[in-house]
């Protein structure tokens, strides 16, 4: 009857105690965090662990962000060709809204530019 009462102690105490697994929690992290965590492991290969677990990550997803790194890398260099850049095109809007304000300013030049030379005459006694 003891070793009864025993197992029944404890199984009373084992349904109280629930045995949980760690549930991994979904990480969204930046592109910029993800490269920042690409670039600290760069920089210190030997405490790649370390980091992974502060970050909560895995090796599984370093491989991952370090594909898709590579991929775009490949992809901008695809892109980039050798020479002069394009020239953007700029809005009519904004176009006409900088020609009035040089407009602006070519008169305001003029302005003091008659300004300056009658003050010269003045002060040469012209």
């Amino acid at each position: 009857m003891d070793n009864v009462d025993n197992f029944a102690r404890r199984v009373k105490l084992s349904d109280s105690i629930s045995i949980q697994k760690p549930v991994r929690k979904k990480r969204n992290l930046s592109a910029e965090k993800k490269y920042q965590i690409l670039e600290e492991i760069k920089a210190h290969p030997d405490k790649k662990g370390e980091i992974l677990r502060r970050e909560g990550l895995y090796r599984s997803d370093l491989l991952r962000y370090e594909e898709a790194a590579k991929e775009g890398a490949i992809k901008e260099l695809r892109n980039s060709v050798p020479g002069r850049k394009k020239v953007k095109e700029v809005p009519l809007e904004e176009h006409e809204k900088i020609k009035a304000e040089l407009e602006r300013k070519e008169k305001a030049l003029a302005d003091l530019t008659v300004e300056h030379m009658i003050l010269k005459k003045k002060v040469n006694g012209e």
